[in-house]
């Protein structure tokens, strides 16, 4: 007997699919039209879903009712989609582009991340109460990468190809792919630190100097500098496997299609396995695996990519509007909510905007001011955060004294989850509505000031109406059928003359058709148009309340000049 089976997976199915149809159905409307970012959409999304509203997706119950076990989904689900947008990331840049642009790299990877780093932790030790500066530190390191998968919405789609210059977007997609693993260095630092000095100096046995050694150590020589090698390693011999396969014909379309994807899955798994950096190994192997380009060239037209990339994009934001913890905004014990707004602001405006804005002089792609102001405010906080937060938090409970976490890093493990949540849901929130928010700001003023002064006209009771002019009507749809010639002609062989319509009275067209070559000055060596009388042909059109016959060609040879000349009595 069929029986209804309402469980949290049929629900949470049933939610996401629907959503993103739904999504799909006015996709181009919300991020073409209105430049809404898909990561707020999913975001509110997730809010309305999630238990906070309508509960319909269930997360605690994913994690058997542990907090704990949640954590640990979070964390595994955003290494999964970073993993996946680094490599995509890395092989949407040019052949050997670290190579050639490693200067303007290395100025916004070394001072500028150590300055971002530095000015959010600043701004955090000033507005969290009761924090150390040593705390604010490791708070700041999780909010100091910029992330790949906003930094997506500005350098994609119609906004970014008409008003970011192709070199700049490259250097945005650089560094956002770079940053998010070097983020391990500062972020363990100061965990370290945390670890072997902290608690009033009352830390674990070592004290600094064991901390600066596991930090050089297992940090900068096991994480950094093996997933750099095993990245460019793993990188380069997929590459050389496929192009090998490409040319013995082993590899259909799709799966072709579909290596970068499942590299980046490898990588992260590997990666993970050996408890090296998977996110900047990803990136790595994106740079080696199109080293010479072919790759990026033979699938730039497809779309399998970047539709896995939108999949992903809608789930983790709708995930984080389900797992966020909206309520500790307001009901904390680690900073009030409006010195938590105050940081949201302070960190959007100081963390990363006056760095750029010093630097931009250094960086040949950041040509202007309004370019340098640009790059600075639009570098996000999202899903490389909340990475980096979970990182934390693992750590700081294995910082035990007797069997019990340490009481400093479990106050701090409050302050982590309240202050970067809320820093990640600012960003995706302000960048998310920056751009259509701006050009309201640009088109609205005129639109009201055209509207108030038409209005104002009309509402004059002195003054009449303007009259209605069928000639305004006739000059419009002249200029509008020369545009269109003209585009015509543009896209016309180089062998056939360009071709110019002559109108009669009444808006007729009488077709120019040469059947004339063009010819080549001997002298000048530049192509001439030759079109005789003759090649008029006669109209087959002819107006409805027309009584007279089709013109001939001496007449509609009269009917051309006295047309022309007509409409440059109209220009004058």
């Amino acid at each position: 007997m069929p029986t209804l089976a309402i469980t949290n997976f049929n629900i949470t199915c049933a939610t996401l699919g629907g959503f993103i149809t739904l999504f799909g159905l006015v996709s181009y409307l919300l991020k073409e039209r209105y430049y809404l970012s898909e990561a707020l959409i999913s975001l509110i999304a997730g809010v309305i879903f999630s238990p906070h509203a309508t509960n319909f997706i269930k997360p605690l119950d994913f994690a058997l009712g542990s907090q704990e076990n949640l954590d640990s989904i979070t964390l595994y689900f955003t290494r999964l989609v970073l993993g996946v947008q680094l490599v995509l990331a890395g092989v949407q840049l040019p052949r050997k582009y670290l190579q050639h642009e490693w200067k303007s790299l290395a100025l916004l990877l070394g001072p500028g991340m150590t300055a971002m780093w530095l000015s959010s932790s600043l701004i955090v030790w000033g507005m969290v109460p009761n924090l150390s500066f040593l705390h604010s530190l490791a708070i700041g390191a999780c909010v100091t990468p910029t992330d790949p998968v906003l930094s997506n919405s500005i350098v994609k789609g119609k906004f970014a190809d008409k008003h970011i210059p192709k070199d700049l977007q490259k250097i945005i997609i650089a560094e956002s792919g770079a940053n998010d693993g070097l983020g391990y260095p500062f972020l363990f630092l100061a965990l370290y630190l945390i670890k072997y000095i902290g608690n009033g100096g009352a830390g674990q046995p070592g004290g600094a100097s064991l901390a600066m050694g596991d930090w050089f150590g297992e940090i900068w020589g096991y994480t950094i500098l093996l997933s750099v090698v095993y990245g460019a390693a793993v990188g380069w011999i997929a590459k050389e496997l496929l192009h090998r396969a490409e040319e013995k014909k082993f590899v259909d379309r799709e799966s072709f299609l579909v290596f970068a994807i499942t590299l980046a899955l490898f990588i992260t798994g590997t990666c993970g396995m050996i408890g090296s950096d998977d996110v900047l190994a990803c990136f790595v192997a994106g740079n080696a695996f199109t080293i010479d380009d072919w790759f990026r060239l033979e699938t730039k037209d497809d779309s399998l990519q970047p539709t896995i990339d939108m999949l992903l994009n809608l789930s983790i934001f709708m995930w984080f509007g389900a797992v966020c913890p909206w309520a500790s905004f307001a009901n904390n014990d680690v900073i009030p909510v409006y010195r938590l707004i105050f940081l949201g602001i302070l960190i959007l405006l100081f963390r990363r905007l006056p760095v750029v804005f010093a630097l931009h002089w250094k960086i040949w792609q950041v040509e202007e001011k309004q370019q340098a102001l640009f790059v600075g405010f639009f570098g996000p906080i999202g899903v490389s955060a909340v990475f980096y937060l979970y990182i934390s938090l693992e750590f700081l409970r294995l910082i035990t004294v007797d069997g019990v976490v340490r009481e400093d890093a479990a106050k701090l493990e409050d302050v982590f989850t309240v202050v970067i949540w809320f820093l990640a849901i600012c960003s995706i929130v302000v960048h998310g509505l920056s751009v259509p928010l701006g050009k309201l700001g640009y088109h609205l003023p005129r639109t009201l000031s055209s509207a108030m002064a038409s209005r104002s006209v009309s509402e004059d009771p002195e003054e009449p109406e303007a009259p209605f002019h069928i000639r305004d009507r006739v000059v419009n749809e002249v200029q509008a059928q020369t545009h269109r010639e003209r585009q015509r002609n543009e896209q016309r062989p180089r062998n056939e003359p360009p071709r110019r319509e002559v109108f009669r009275i009444g808006r007729s067209t009488i077709p120019l058709v040469s059947t004339t070559p063009r010819t080549v000055d001997a002298e000048e060596g530049e192509p001439t148009d030759a079109i005789e009388p003759s090649t008029l042909k006669e109209s087959p059109e002819v107006d409805a309340d027309d009584s007279q016959s089709v013109p001939s060609k001496e007449s509609a040879s009269k009917d051309a000049q006295q047309d022309g000349s007509m409409k440059g009595d109209r220009r004058c």
